[in-house]
Order: C-alpha cells, then sequence, then structure tokens
C-alpha cells in the first residue's frame, strides 16, 4: 500500500515495491530537502497522478499488478505531459531487450541498480528543478 500523499513544492511520487530499496530512496531524497509520496503498483501510482501535484516521478520499471514503469510512463505522456520530462526509472535490468528498447524509445534518464545516493541525487536534482 501506499503512503499517504503530500502535499508540497518538492514532492516526488516514487513508484517502488521492494521495501528497503523505498526506504533508501525515501530517506536520501527526505534527506535533501524533498517530499515523498510512495506506492508499490503502476495502478496505484495512475490514480495519485489523477489529482495529484508532484514535481516529478521516479519508477521502477519492473512493478507488480499489471502496469510498469512503461505504462506509467505512457499514461504520463497522453495525461499529464508536463511531467514526462521529469520521469526517471530505475531498473537492475538494462540488458534485457524490452527495458532497453523502453529506455531508448522514451529517452528518460535511468538510474541502475544498485546506485549511489550521490548518483540518485544527481539524476533527479538534474531532471526535477526543484522550481515550480
Amino acid at each position: 500500500m501506499g503512503s499517504v500523499p503530500q502535499v508540497g513544492i518538492n514532492t516526488i511520487l516514487v513508484i517502488e515495491d521492494e521495501p528497503s530499496v523505498m526506504s533508501y530512496i525515501r530517506l536520501a531524497l527526505e534527506r535533501h530537502g524533498f517530499q515523498v509520496t510512495s506506492t508499490e503498483t503502476g495502478v496505484e501510482a495512475l490514480e495519485l497522478l489523477k489529482s495529484g501535484q508532484f514535481i516529478g516521478i521516479l519508477s521502477d520499471m519492473r512493478t507488480p499488478g499489471g502496469v510498469d514503469g512503461a505504462g506509467v510512463h505512457a499514461w504520463v505522456a497522453q495525461n499529464r505531459p508536463e511531467l514526462a520530462s521529469r520521469m526517471v526509472f530505475i531498473t537492475g535490468d538494462t540488458v534485457n531487450e524490452e527495458t532497453a528498447a523502453t529506455l531508448s524509445r522514451t529517452g528518460v534518464p535511468f538510474i541502475e541498480k544498485p546506485f549511489r545516493i550521490s548518483q540518485l541525487l544527481e539524476v533527479i536534482e538534474r531532471t526535477m528543478s526543484r522550481a515550480t
């Protein structure tokens, strides 16, 4: 189940189903001034995106529930185009042909698992302006 949505100018929607990875990401982002709304599935993320205000999205490529990171990106491109350029993927499988094709097709920046906090923050800062 996802976290209670936060309201604020620095809120990032994080989609990650591994609790340890989610904790790691949440701690890193919150320590650097971001608010985090989290969910484990793409389906829950789409519900949050229908009305929530976020400066960007950090999404695992593979999530349970039938909507993966590519599906979230496709929905965002159609329904929330202002967020399409402020999305970052997390993946542990860049050699997978489907993953590689999605990364190439979307042009979304990605971080490969395992990653360092400094890598995460660099990509987040570069992709999502703190100014809204």
